[in-house]
């Protein structure tokens, strides 16, 4: 679906009329990006199911900064620099890294997941081992207004403020993963927030 063409609620509702799911993937930069959000609203309030893959997660949590904590100004410093509600920056550490990939997170890595969660639940159990390729993230100093409003972030990296899986707890399935849960699917053994996604859809 082309989200450039996606201004408004009104919108929205037309492109997503037939849909039983909706998926945004991972990308980068503005284009279509209001679009995205647009879309991500109307799956969040009409109940839709959705997951968002790295630049979906990190649309998600812009979307519900602007429309459930009130920051009308939220946005990702990659999409516009300098920012009011930086919801969504690239960390410290990130902007040190050079080499190989430059300052992009890669590979393999641990996710802490939040006992009593969906995630917990999909996974059946605290720990999981996904891959990864980004390098903007949820800014942590809005961690505590974003909880405070219902996110849930049922999965981090251990012993970091990285967020890495986040869902909502009055929703069929909204979940969004930092990492990329596409590098890990196989046909015969889906990763388990696509089997989850997949699940909720057919309801």
């Amino acid at each position: 679906m082309d989200t450039t063409k996606v201004k408004d609620q009104e919108d929205a509702k037309k492109a997503l009329a037939e849909a039983k799911g909706v998926i945004v993937p991972g990308g980068f930069g503005a284009r279509g990006t209001e679009g995205k959000i647009e879309c991500i609203r109307y799956a969040r309030e009409n109940k839709l199911p959705y997951l968002g893959l790295c630049y979906g997660f990190q649309t998600a949590v812009i979307e519900f900064a602007r429309s459930v904590c009130g920051l009308k100004a939220a946005n990702s410093t990659e999409i516009e620099a300098g920012c009011k509600e930086d919801v969504i920056d690239i960390l410290p550490e990130q902007k040190e890294k050079e080499g190989l990939g430059g300052n992009m997170r890669l590979g393999g890595h641990n996710v802490e997941i939040k006992k009593g969660t969906l995630a917990e639940k999909l996974y059946g159990d605290t720990r999981a081992r996904e891959r990864f390729r980004h390098r903007y993230e949820c800014n942590p100093k809005y961690i505590e207004v974003l909880e405070e409003k219902g996110m849930v972030f049922s999965g981090k990296a251990p012993k970091h403020p990285i967020m890495q899986v986040l869902e909502l707890k009055d929703h069929p399935f909204f979940v969004g993963s930092q990492f990329h849960p596409e590098f890990t699917s196989r046909p015969l053994s889906p990763n388990p927030l696509f089997r989850g996604f997949i699940e909720a859809a057919l309801k």
